[in-house]
């Protein structure tokens, strides 16, 4: 008797632990490292929504079919905009939480110091945003990145100021780059002194600044002296605005001004800013007018209706979303809750239609380094309080003001 009841115990708890196991089988759990406290704790917020807009469809259209219809579960955890941390908490997702793939960090020294952790524990891991080059030039394979390489973003922008020369027979022949002394600044600053030169333009200003600068008037007042054609600006989102308010109370009149995308695309800029970012130009991944696909319309009006503060998506939150979509299509491809196999996927991905296409360029694959191939950028402009897409002109929405008027001429 004693036998059988200890029989009947071990085999309930034989059941207890399958149907649990079960249970657990039913999510696929995926780490997010954002910034979510601190100075970007509003550009990580805008992340986030995209992030959880996209794995909403994907769980109420029946999760994963490969896995049974499992769903999405994200499991975020907060940055801080440190890269440290980054590290310790992509340690923490993948040994304590098990997460089978990471998508972050945003910033580029925190995506650069966490990979090396996804790589370390090989578990893949999918950077919508960052941009540093070395990101995925260090031979990882567990590493894959959506957005373009910094250094080419700096290609486009000197080839958009030298498209724009040629358009309207007003050519830029200087130009002052402005950034802030972090990875993502360094690249860019980097990529100009590169291809300036090739395109015959000198640089006459090259000037960093720490991060949160409380006062931008010595950056702006040395820029102001310098009187570059253009001036390129890199910032996240508080210098953005600071710089911008500085640029307009001395009276700087460039030619034209060129953002880098970041704070100069969050949708708190116009919101703070408002009449000062008029003609404002910058480089981007993404816009709300972009027309090759009815998604970008059908989409963006979808989110703005379901997130609390009905913004629009920027270029970080329609990244973020088609790359959630990208994750989903491997998990799709895996078929497993290996994270081997999982990483496979996402080296053989080939997406040509669906949600993903949200990002304007077809099909979305992967080097051997990770890099997704034929990644490309957009220039918009301000107009009116929206973001109209000026570059390439094929594709442009609305004629460029260039160059733009000067400060004591606006309304």
């Amino acid at each position: 008797m004693k036998t059988k009841r200890i029989f009947f115990a071990a085999l309930g708890s034989i059941l207890w632990f399958a149907s649990g196991l079960s249970y657990a089988q039913q999510e696929v759990k995926v780490g997010v490292l954002i910034p979510l406290s601190g100075g970007l704790a509003v550009i990580g917020e805008n992340l986030q929504m995209a992030h959880d807009f996209a794995v909403k469809e994907i769980n109420e259209a029946g999760g994963i079919k490969s896995l049974k219809g499992a769903k999405i579960k994200l499991i975020y955890a907060d940055t801080r905009g440190d890269s440290k941390i980054g590290m310790s908490e992509a340690e923490r997702l993948i040994l304590r939480e098990g997460v089978v793939a990471i998508v972050g960090a945003f910033q580029s020294s925190v995506s650069y110091t966490s990979t090396e952790v996804a790589e370390k524990h090989q578990v893949p891991y999918l950077v919508p945003n960052s941009l540093m080059d070395a990101i995925t030039e260090r031979g990882f394979k567990y590493t894959f990145r959506v957005e373009r390489k910094g250094s080419l973003w700096a290609k486009d922008q000197i080839d958009f100021i030298v498209d724009m020369g040629k358009a309207t027979g007003k050519p830029a022949k200087t130009i002052g780059v402005v950034y802030e002394n972090t990875d993502m600044g360094q690249t860019i600053a980097k990529g100009i002194r590169k291809y300036a030169p090739e395109k015959g333009l000198t640089i006459v200003l090259d000037e960093g600044y720490p991060q949160r600068t409380a006062d931008m008037t010595p950056v702006v007042l040395k820029t102001k002296r310098a009187n570059p054609d253009v001036i390129i600006l890199n910032s996240y989102i508080s210098d953005a605005i600071l710089l911008i308010r500085t640029i307009a109370d001395q009276r700087v009149n460039p030619i034209a001004f060129l953002g880098s995308s970041s704070g100069y695309s969050d949708p708190s800029f116009i919101k703070e800013v408002g009449k000062l970012a008029e003609y404002f130009s910058d480089l981007t991944e993404w816009s709300t007018d972009l027309t090759h696909t009815p998604l970008v319309q059908e989409k963006n009006a979808a989110y703005k209706k379901w997130n609390k503060d009905h913004r629009d998506f920027n270029g970080g939150a329609a990244f973020c979303y088609a790359s959630t979509y990208i994750l989903y299509e491997a998990l799709e491809k895996a078929a497993s809750y290996d994270p081997k196999r999982i990483r496979d996927a996402f080296a053989a991905v080939k997406i040509t239609k669906g949600p993903a296409m949200l990002i304007p360029w077809t099909p979305i694959e992967f080097d051997s380094e990770g890099q997704a191939e034929g990644a490309r950028m957009i220039v918009v402009q301000y107009r009116e309080g929206l973001r109209r897409t000026i570059w390439p002109f094929p594709i442009q929405t609305i004629k460029p003001i260039w160059p733009v008027p000067k400060w004591e001429e606006r309304k």
